[in-house]
């Protein structure tokens, strides 16, 4: 089994060498096969140079691609099709990694009795999190990448984080890539390619496993623990849900082309937002607010459309 990690990056060179570090550490059998697939998606800073010199230090171990068209899940898709390997694995360019993630997270892709396997996803606190900020939901941390589901290793039903997966290549040509039409690109900060194309997979009855000894670690800036940021990443998951998964299919009134049942949400939640009295339950019901308003922005592009 030959394993290629997919690595993509747009004017990251400076974390990306960090997490370069941290992957070029990794420990795997002597005889197992293995490359790091940099794309690098039309940076303007000095990421080419950044590859190559790892290139240089470690050959045959690192590659370099541009992939030109904006947008992550391009870079994602060219790096899928120019992979070496008969296992992908992925990680973004500001996290680090475990000495033994690489060997952890691909191990049970040995059998063909998994599709694919995620690992978690830890945060690096700069500041300690703020009051307001639940640390006990589920999702909660979503805005932050952090994916630590607290169970042992095992089958999961839900799609695990895109900076710390991987699968065997030929799911890819089974399923298909990952959508254009989400993951960040200029202009658009609609993520979950990662997600949908888990999903796609567990639709489709294959089986995904988690692996909490494959471990990454994921920097949280202060730019990141402010409530702009994380409102605007609930609002943009609010408009991927529809775009994903679309409106209720029972749906039968609409007004001004939006299913009803979203405004009654909305108001539901905005009462509850209003007469929330701690920090945490009144932050968590505001979060939904801005959820249901970014599906009511959304099913009202796509009708226009």
């Amino acid at each position: 089994m030959k394993i290629t990690v997919i690595l993509c990056t747009y004017d990251r060179c400076r974390s990306l060498v960090n997490a370069l570090d941290s992957v070029a550490a990794s420990k795997l059998p002597e005889l197992t096969e293995w490359e790091v697939l940099v794309v690098d998606n039309n940076s303007r800073d000095q990421t080419r140079v950044v590859v190559e010199d790892f290139s240089r230090r470690y050959p045959g171990r690192f590659r370099y691609l541009f992939e030109p068209q904006p947008g992550k899940s391009h870079a994602l898709n060219a790096g899928i099709r120019e992979a070496q390997g008969d296992v992908l694995a992925f990680m973004d360019d500001d996290v680090t990694v475990d000495p033994d993630w690489l060997q952890n997270l691909t191990a049970a892709l040995h059998s063909r009795e998994w599709a694919g396997v995620g690992g978690r996803v830890l945060p690096l606190w700069s500041s300690p999190p703020p009051k307001w900020l639940s640390l006990d939901g589920r999702y909660t941390l979503a805005p932050l990448a952090v994916f630590d589901l607290l169970q042992e290793a095992g089958q999961i039903s839900e799609p695990p984080f895109g900076t710390n997966m991987a699968f065997r290549k030929e799911v890819f040509v089974k399923y298909g890539d990952f959508r254009t039409d989400l993951g960040p690109r200029p202009g658009s900060e609609i993520r979950s390619e990662d997600s949908e194309f888990g999903q796609r997979l567990l639709d489709g009855g294959e089986l995904l496993r988690y692996e909490p000894s494959a471990v990454v670690y994921h920097p949280v800036s202060k730019e990141r623990l402010n409530k702009e940021y994380h409102l605007k990443w609930w609002f943009d998951h609010g408009r991927t849900n529809i775009r994903v998964h679309g409106v209720k299919s029972n749906s039968k009134y609409f007004v001004a082309t939006i299913p009803l049942y979203l405004f009654r949400r909305l108001v539901v939640w905005t009462v509850r937002w209003m007469v929330a009295a701690e920090p945490v339950q009144r932050f968590d019901c505001k979060r939904s607010v801005w959820v249901i308003a970014g599906q009511i922005l959304e099913c009202h592009r796509h009708r226009a459309g």
